[in-house]
């Protein structure tokens, strides 16, 4: 394993002296611009981008998103997929691909990285750029200050030679020639780590746009208007879960039927089918969104199989990474209600209006056997949209109160 830290000296910084004899103190930090960093890539030779975007990364993610050729840059359904695309790429080609993720997506590549790239497996060289979400010493949500954490030991059992990208110019070229040259001498992948505030903010110039009626929040509203006291909700990560919070706050409902997924994403769905089983007399709602869904979707296929009668799985589809910057997913590429009706599910709708929404619901409820209704929406979230204000240990311990009423 090499580790390799660059020391950061940059022409442009300025400084103050403290006192006569105090140190120098840096008043303005360096950002990498995300076209320079684009273009450093470019000239040695990356030509594809694959991977599952992060709030990290989201500048650079957009800047490629609005300029790389869209034959050339794979949004994957998850990490691990990620890799693997990456692999047919460089040994159809020989060339070295980008994969990019944040570190809580880090899991799902685990067994690609040891059962298909590893130098002893195959031995394929790729470049890993990865969001360090909960690093030490940056606050950050629960969630992501565990994996933040064990990010070092993780990569380095992995057996991942890595390196934290310098923020400026200079050391991001000097950092891009060390992994070009692990990526030709050793033949296995090389990662950045990658810090919160990296680059220079980048505005994406072609985002998801859609013309349906309502936003997901407005969705969300319209669901729990329609929902029983005894009803059991599980929320998808990201904004679906913030939403519900605040909605339930909103309308003064509590919050203890709710279980808000605030990791684990693509989980939620077998999270809500595990509660299902066990609690029959109960029904027992999925929201779950099209970035999430399509992550681990063979779950889908399971739930169905089954047939769990009191199951209803919720897919809010705004056709978007909407909570980490609003990429493209593939959602209003794909007809989710055939492969909802092709996976067993009793029930299969889609709903664009309230009306529609509500309708379905009732007929869902009439319905014997796992429902399943696809809402599609427009991209839009509010500026001041805020978290769940306890921790998941509490909302967890919570929510189980209400499953044993």
């Amino acid at each position: 394993m090499f580790i390799r830290a660059i020391q950061k000296v940059s022409p442009l910084r300025r400084c103050i002296k403290l006192g006569d004899s105090g140190p120098l103190e840096e008043t303005e930090r360096d950002f990498l611009p995300p076209d320079v960093f684009y273009k450093q890539l470019n000239e040695r030779g990356f030509d594809f981008y694959t991977g599952v975007p992060d709030s990290l990364l989201k500048d650079f993610c957009g800047y490629v998103a609005d300029n790389h050729p869209i034959e050339k840059h794979i949004i994957a359904a998850n990490e691990g997929t990620a890799v693997a695309i990456a692999a047919g790429y460089h040994m159809a080609t020989r060339k070295f691909p980008l994969v990019y993720m944040q570190n809580s997506g880090l899991g799902n590549t685990i067994n690609p990285l040891l059962s298909l790239v590893h130098p002893k497996v195959y031995k394929i060289p790729m470049l890993l750029f990865i969001g360090w979400r909960g690093e030490p010493g940056k606050k950050d949500e629960p969630q992501h200050m565990v994996q933040g954490k064990v990010m070092n030991s993780l990569i380095t059992d992995v057996g991942l030679s890595y390196e934290v990208l310098p923020d400026y110019e200079e050391g991001a070229a000097a950092a891009l020639d060390l992994a070009l040259f692990h990526l030709k001498n050793r033949g296995s992948p090389y990662a950045f780590l990658v810090r919160r505030q990296c680059f220079v903010k980048y505005d994406i110039k072609n985002p998801v746009v859609s013309d349906f009626p309502l936003n997901r929040e407005q969705a969300i509203e319209a669901l729990i208007e329609k929902l029983g006291k005894y009803d059991v909700v599980v929320g998808t990560t990201g904004f679906p879960s913030r939403e519900l919070y605040e909605m339930r706050i909103k309308k003064g409902q509590s919050i203890q039927q709710d279980f808000y997924c605030v990791g684990s994403m693509g989980h939620a769905s077998s999270i809500a089918m595990g509660i299902a089983i066990a609690k029959p007399s109960k029904k027992v709602y999925c929201f779950d969104g099209d970035g999430a869904f399509l992550m681990h979707m063979g779950a889908a296929a399971q739930i169905g199989a089954r047939n769990v009668q009191n199951f209803r799985h919720i897919l809010l589809n705004n056709g978007s990474h909407d909570s980490v910057g609003g990429q493209p997913t593939i959602g209003f590429d794909v007809n989710f209600s055939q492969i909802a009706q092709a996976c067993g599910y009793k029930f299969v709708a889609t709903a664009t209006t309230k009306e529609e929404i509500q309708n379905a619901l009732a007929v869902m409820d009439k319905t014997e056997g796992a429902g399943f209704l696809e809402i599609k929406l427009r991209r839009k979230t509010r500026k001041d949209l805020g978290r769940p204000k306890s921790e998941p240990k509490d909302n967890k311990e919570l929510f189980m109160q209400f499953l044993d009423q």
